[in-house]
């Protein structure tokens, strides 16, 4: 990289570029910008064993898209307004919550009809950058929505954004610099997800299947471990019927705002991550101005709203979160695993679910969570489960905080290098495009 001494700059309707460089609207980067649709939740046969991606704006994050929560039928997409966009498509979401939140697919999707999709013209512009320019511009761009509740962008404000225009090759320079950053952010977040899932299977055969290591080190009911009948169904003889309270705390420290320090990360339930315990999102204090709860790194996270109640994580920091957020600890240290995957499980999600009350907001308390049936293993197996899962757990938070750490160095470099501020030799090893 080198610096802005180096090369002269001009005065732009965007500020100072580079003088070689050009200021063009987004639909000058592309051969077409559209937006998706929805087909009609009426009609199950649009739907039902669907094969074709459809993405809705929530799930746009900023990342790679490479799944999709929800699929639909060739039919509906033939009977509606949805289109089938290729892979490197830049989408941007135009209102409601996530309004300016971007993604790129790695896939052929659809999408909803809140997600402005773009289609970059490869020959005079790399996808990757439009994604970055539009990211490190995202701020200006949703100050041009407009909309009384909220604040809503459209295709023509998106089409008509302004941004730096480089050289071909210089686009691709700059976006390799910003996308090599993120696919370390990306391989840690797959790292994660193969932790979890390990960690999920592990539970699955030793508390489900009732398949953890014998004394032999066998798997204990295919190895004719004696089984008892109990009002949860067979479980090992040596086991007992119990409840979630008898294994785990609600911690309950109310905090004011006023008593912790500005910088002091703050979890709310917008930053919970969903069906997943590596918690990587989160606030500070000084956004916040009510009682709230403090917790400790590893505690266990659970959102008591039912909308919510699919959100869990692992605290990575100590902080203070959302009365909304149950602060869930292990009654004994040997107990963390069994705790954390439990709380993870569908079958509380369904029991939450069922024991949730009220009406606009329906939730649960620990009152009721406590109550959940479970079946208890002696100490030493939830010890052995403990010790195999903490070290997972521990890989998983450093996971995060790297990859904190390098979205920092990725935002400080974005308007350096989006300006011309910093500048990035071109080279042939700088223009692969993935």
């Amino acid at each position: 990289m080198s610096s802005e001494k180096k090369h002269k700059l001009k005065q732009t309707d965007i500020g100072l570029i580079p003088e070689e460089w050009q200021v063009k609207r987004v639909k000058e980067f592309c051969l077409r910008i559209t937006s998706g649709g929805t087909p009609s939740r009426t009609r199950p046969e649009y739907w039902d064993n669907g094969t074709i991606p459809w993405l809705k704006t929530q799930e746009l994050t900023d990342n790679n898209i490479y799944e999709t929560e929800e699929t639909i039928t060739r039919i509906g997409l033939e009977n509606s307004s949805a289109k089938l966009f290729s892979k490197n498509t830049v989408l941007m979401a135009m209102y409601g919550a996530t309004v300016g939140k971007l993604g790129i697919l790695k896939i052929e999707a659809t999408t909803n009809q809140a997600v402005c999709a773009m289609i970059v013209d490869e020959r005079i512009a790399d996808y990757r950058y439009l994604f970055y320019s539009l990211l490190n511009g995202r701020e200006k761009l949703i100050n041009l929505a407009c909309g009384a509740a909220q604040q809503n962008l459209n295709q023509d404000i998106i089409k008509g954004f302004l941004l730096s225009f480089p050289h071909l090759q210089e686009q691709q320079s700059i976006a390799k610099i910003l996308s090599d950053i993120d696919s370390k952010i990306e391989l840690n977040q797959h790292m994660n997800k193969t932790l979890e899932a390990i960690g999920q299977a592990i539970f699955k055969r030793w508390f489900i299947d009732f398949e953890f290591p014998n004394e032999e080190g066998k798997p204990y009911k295919s190895n004719d471990g004696k089984m008892i009948d109990s009002e949860l169904g067979e479980i090992p003889e040596s086991w007992t019927v119990g409840c979630l309270g008898d294994i785990a705390n609600n911690v309950r420290n109310p905090v004011k705002p006023e008593d912790v320090e500005p910088e002091t990360p703050y979890i709310g339930l917008e930053h919970m991550p969903r069906r997943s315990i590596a918690l990587a999102d989160w606030g500070h204090a000084e956004d916040v101005s009510s009682n709230k709860s403090s917790f400790h790194r590893k505690d266990v996270l659970f959102g008591k709203l039912r909308p919510y109640f699919h959100k869990v994580g692992v605290a990575p920091i100590d902080g203070f979160c959302s009365t909304d957020i149950l602060v869930i600890t292990a009654k004994q240290p040997e107990s963390f695993g069994v705790v954390l995957f439990h709380f993870a499980s569908d079958e509380l999600v369904k029991y939450a679910d069922m024991a949730s009350s009220g009406t606009k907001m329906p939730r649960t308390s620990w009152s009721d969570l406590a109550q959940h049936k479970i079946s208890i293993p002696s100490k030493e197996i939830m010890r052995d489960f403990t010790d195999i899962i903490s070290p997972m757990v521990d890989k998983i938070i450093g996971n995060v905080l790297q990859s904190r750490t390098l979205v920092s160095i990725r935002d400080l470099l974005l308007p350096k290098l989006m300006s011309g501020k910093i500048r990035v030799p071109v080279t042939n090893e700088n223009v692969e495009v993935r």
